[in-house]
């Protein structure tokens, strides 16, 4: 009698202790640390450095949106296909980018994709760099957006 409490009390351990672990599995932290301490780049979304420890590395490729469409929808078709990217390799999404060059077509679209940045990442934003170029590889594309995420860790 006391051998099988004792192995129900062992088997009671163990599912629980599998299903903490599956449970940990399954919920990623998030694996950054936002450092923006100015105004600077509080106005124009950008981290000046963004920490991570441990986690999984995911390199995004560039992504540009539908050369028939303006300067937001092209974003905004960007942003979308990057966080579906991240969430179908394990993330998050668009919240566990940790840096992004992203390529202009028009220094003028600089302020617009700044409150599109602001509007997605709300306030722990990726470090960035934005550079103009004179053309992309399709005629019609005004933005190309490249980037790197962290998935998972401390």
């Amino acid at each position: 009698m006391a051998r099988s409490n004792l192995a129900r009390s062992n088997r009671a351990i163990l599912s629980i202790a599998s299903l903490s672990f599956a449970l940990t599995l399954t919920a990623p932290a998030l694996a950054k640390e936002c450092y923006a301490p100015d105004a600077r780049s509080q106005e124009r979304a950008f981290s000046r450095a963004v920490i991570t420890e441990g986690g999984k590395t995911v390199w995004l490729g560039g992504q540009t949106g539908s050369p028939e469409k303006n300067f937001e929808g092209q974003a905004r078709d960007i942003f979308a296909e990057l966080d579906k990217t991240i969430k179908a390799v394990g993330g998050a999404g668009l919240q566990d980018m940790v840096t992004m060059t992203v390529f202009i077509s028009d220094v003028r679209l600089g302020d617009r994709l700044t409150e599109i940045r602001k509007e997605i990442f709300k306030q722990c934003f990726p470090g960035s760099a934005l550079i103009t170029v004179t053309g992309f590889a399709r005629p019609g594309l005004l933005i190309e957006i490249q980037g790197m995420a962290v998935i998972g860790g401390k």
